[in-house]
């Protein structure tokens, strides 16, 4: 009894430890499925209509597009920002194409594997005639399906046989994007289906035909008196809350947006050179300068001051050149160097030497055997025996045949390589080879691995071409420059701790508080600056009046500190951030009235004149284009709108309201536009082409807000 009355004396111990258990244990399995949320969520680039897009499907898709797009443009590498705009072209097709085949999938459309196999063999799709037009024929201009075939039958036997690397590369290169293409080329036929299904519920008539050619071709010619808001004093008319609010609720719907922005205030400085950085730059130029015209290898030059663009040898045409450089070479004579110039837009110093001017042709037809052998002498003894029967009347493809080789001409554009940074000396060779030979001339080219017999069939387009050697370099800062401007920003940062006090002593420091407001995630960076994406994240996951900590970004050249001062979440923008948008709006509603009342009676312009108005003529109004009126510096719609529905001769039944002013005018003249033929069916066929293109963007952007996008993008790139 007493171990009884014990344990139970122990009762609210027991249970406080029980309890404290159970809550660890609740909260160890809350804990870890919250970690697999965020895990989960940070795998997640968004979501379409409830389906969660990984970072790996969407950065799939990116590579695929750019392997495309490298190959349409004939390009190795992207800019950041032709980068980020490839990543947004991929996101609005990922997005599109959810919208698009859940729509397809209530309404039964479908896209058959037979129906594919018909555009291919029909060869007249324009997505297939496109760059990089793979598998079009070159005489017909259509789409081969059987050159597909082909292709798709040695890649497999490639694939299973194995073989030459390089040429392995390159197939694998083009079926990736051919598959890519298939797959874009089928979405885009189900979407030209589902469009096709609304266009059904577009219809035209005469009658609707006759007003819009009327609309575009009718010109009025006026007597237009205005009085501009801006001649009325903002003083002069009193704005009240209540007015505001009342403004808010008849624009509301204006005010919806539907996703989150941020406003931000930030210091940006950007890291420049100092006197001693440029001074010692300059030196760089100027001894470079001097070793050219010494005569000093341009190679050796070019190299030994680390220049951004290397010397090639090879000519090329002025647009293969970066602006600057090319802007100054029909001025330079052959030898001339320049001296030394800055160039603001890429920030550089210069120096240039014109080393040749010559006239080359833009492409060249050719062919070409290759010939090896056991050595480098063996390889040139079969070359000089190949080139021998050739002169002596032997058949060029026949010979290539022998040596495994078709013989077949091809051709060798400009644009193939002059832009390369850097080439061998035996590429140089070749294609200087191939510039300056003479139609139906064949050399004997000796390597240092190969022999090449070639011979030009053609040449055609000639150019001027210039070969130049150009010293180009950033006119940076040194560490020491860098290191003295990020003391005095850290010192900035860690004296200013609040949003108030970094705008209070922003002045003393030499730095500026700028503003940048709605900023969205999908946006690729802040205020401009590159390398931001961590700043991003910062400022969509951080609370008003937060401040950031020091960002270094940009080029390495920028440091940054970001304050969060507002956030506007999805949904109608609250009264207070739209006020001062709703005082201007009201500010002019209020000048209107006092206008409208000096113009109240008004029966002519003479007597318009007299009430203050600004009378002039203008011409050629129509109904389908907003005029623009001098006097008020504003477009106006209604004013076009107003104008067409008057007579000629007539004065306008009301005062107008415009966007910059109050308005009466007197038509003078309705008359059809010069030139101008009414056609029932072509116009008939262009209004109802109009009415789909408005209906598609209004159930895209119907579809797009009911698909409850989420856009996180922000987080990864």
């Amino acid at each position: 009894m007493a171990a009884i009355g014990k344990i139970r004396s122990w009762g609210p111990v027991l249970a406080t430890v029980i309890g404290l258990a159970l809550f660890a244990f609740i909260a160890e399995e809350m804990f870890r499925s919250c970690e697999a949320t965020g895990n989960e969520r940070r795998q997640q680039v968004g979501e379409v209509l409830g389906k969660k897009i990984s970072v790996q499907d969407f950065q799939s898709y990116v590579d695929e597009f750019q392997e495309y797009m490298k190959l349409a443009q004939n390009r190795d590498n992207f800019s950041e920002e032709e980068l980020n705009q490839q990543k947004d072209q991929v996101w609005q097709l990922f997005v599109s194409n959810a919208i698009i085949e859940k729509e397809a999938e209530k309404l039964g459309l479908t896209v058959t594997n037979e129906e594919m196999q018909n555009i291919l063999k029909e060869g007249q799709n324009p997505f297939l005639l496109q760059p990089p037009y793979l598998f079009v024929n070159q005489e017909t201009h259509r789409f081969d399906v059987n050159q597909l075939t082909k292709f798709l039958d040695d890649y497999k036997k490639m694939q299973s046989q194995g073989g030459n690397a390089q040429m392995a590369e390159q197939y694998q290169t083009v079926y990736k994007v051919w598959k890519f293409m298939e797959k874009v080329l089928r979405q885009q036929v189900l979407q030209s289906k589902y469009n096709s299904l609304l266009a059904q519920s577009m219809l035209t008539n005469p009658v609707s035909a006759k007003m819009a050619f009327d609309a575009q071709n009718v010109e009025s010619d006026v007597l237009l008196a205005t009085i501009p808001y801006s001649s009325i004093k903002d003083d002069e008319v009193k704005v009240s809350d209540a007015d505001l609010k009342a403004k808010y609720e008849e624009k509301k719907e204006q005010y919806r947006q539907y996703f989150e922005t941020r406003d931000i205030k930030y210091v940006d400085f950007q890291v420049v050179a100092s006197k001693a950085d440029r001074d010692a730059l300059m030196q760089t130029m100027t001894d470079a300068r001097q070793q050219f015209l010494n005569g000093v290898s341009a190679a050796e030059v070019v190299r030994k001051a680390q220049s951004q663009i290397a010397y090639t040898g090879i000519a090329a045409q002025r647009s293969a050149f970066p602006s600057d450089i090319a802007s100054r070479l029909d001025s330079m004579q052959v030898g001339q160097v320049s001296v030394p110039f800055e160039t603001a837009y890429d920030n550089t110093l210069n120096v240039v030497k014109l080393i040749n001017k010559v006239q080359l042709p833009d492409s060249v037809e050719f062919r070409m055997i290759s010939v090896g052998g056991s050595s480098l002498d063996d390889a040139h003894k079969r070359a000089d025996s190949i080139y021998n029967a050739i002169n002596a009347g032997a058949d060029f493809e026949t010979l290539a045949k022998k040596y495994g080789q078709t013989g077949e001409k091809q051709w060798m554009t400009s644009a193939m390589y002059e832009r390369m940074q850097t080439v061998d000396p035996d590429t140089k060779e070749y294609i200087n080879a191939l510039n300056t030979m003479g139609d139906g001339e064949m050399k004997n080219l000796s390597l240092s691995q190969v022999s090449i017999i070639l011979q030009v069939t053609a040449r055609k387009a000639f150019v001027t071409k210039y070969d130049v050697a150009a010293v180009k370099h950033t006119i940076d800062f040194s560490k020491a420059t860098y290191s003295a401007a990020y003391n005095k920003f850290s010192q900035y940062v860690s004296e200013n701790k609040t949003l108030e006090s970094l705008e209070k002593n922003a002045q003393k420091f030499g730095f500026t508080v700028q503003e940048r407001k709605d900023l969205s995630n999908n946006e690729h960076n802040v205020a401009g600056l590159r390398s931001t994406r961590e700043t991003m994240k910062w400022i969509f996951d951080a609370k008003v009046n937060e401040l950031s900590p020091l960002y270094e970004c940009g080029n390495n050249d920028h440091l940054l500190v970001v304050a969060l001062t507002n956030i506007h979440p999805q949904g109608y923008r609250d009264f207070e951030s739209v006020k001062d948008e709703l005082k201007s709006q009201v500010i002019n509603d209020k000048k209107f009235e006092k206008a409208a009342e000096k113009l109240a009676g008004v029966k002519d312009m003479a007597a318009a004149k007299q009430k203050g108005a600004v009378v002039d003529s203008v011409r050629q109004i129509t109904f389908a284009a907003p005029v623009f009126v001098q006097a008020a510096g504003a477009s106006e719609p209604a004013l076009s709108g107003a104008v067409s529905a008057v007579k000629q001769g007539q004065m306008s039944p009301a005062v107008v309201k415009g966007n910059g002013g109050a308005y009466l005018f007197q038509v003078l003249s309705k008359k059809l536009r010069e030139g101008a033929k009414f056609d029932a069916k072509q116009q008939a066929q262009q209004v109802q082409q109009q009415a789909q293109q408005m209906v598609g963007r209004m159930a895209m952007n119907e579809l797009y807000l009911k698909a409850n996008v989420v856009d996180n993008r922000y987080l990864f790139f």
